[in-house]
């Protein structure tokens, strides 16, 4: 199949196949003798692996790892399963940290009485406030 099959079949943009296909996330297809390239069935798979990987938020380089763990023989579910844990408790301190900023963008929002920008809450909390002050 060529890049646009591989494409609609995987909801995949074209450009995104030829990316993953640079970094050596997808094997290089062969060509066709007028140099189109010609795709697997199994590379379907491959690309939702891929897609399903960033979706859940793992880097290339995670889901290079996982699609290694899937290729081998030797892997045990036990493996697979504690890259997954890893990347679950970074998930879960992003939530804490996105909460955080939450609050704070609450916190200066509850503060504005409206009026003139000379004496905007919001714009105070920003001169006032860096990054530090997020991880109250």
């Amino acid at each position: 199949m060529r890049i646009g099959e591989l494409a609609a079949a995987t909801g995949c943009h074209f450009e995104t196949i030829r990316y993953y296909e640079r970094v050596g996330l997808l094997p290089k297809p062969l060509r066709t003798e007028s140099g189109y390239r010609s795709y697997r069935s199994d590379d379907i798979a491959r690309v939702r692996f891929i897609g399903r990987g960033r979706a859940l938020g793992f880097t290339l380089e995670e889901i290079r790892n996982l699609q290694q763990l899937s290729e081998s023989v030797d892997t045990t579910c036990a493996e697979v399963d504690e890259r997954v844990r890893c990347h679950l408790q970074g998930v879960r301190r992003k939530l804490l940290e996105l909460q955080e900023m939450e609050a704070e963008l609450m916190a200066m929002l509850s503060g504005c009485a409206g009026g003139d920008r000379s004496n905007c809450h919001v714009l105070r909390s920003f001169a006032g406030g860096g990054p530090e002050s997020l991880s109250r």
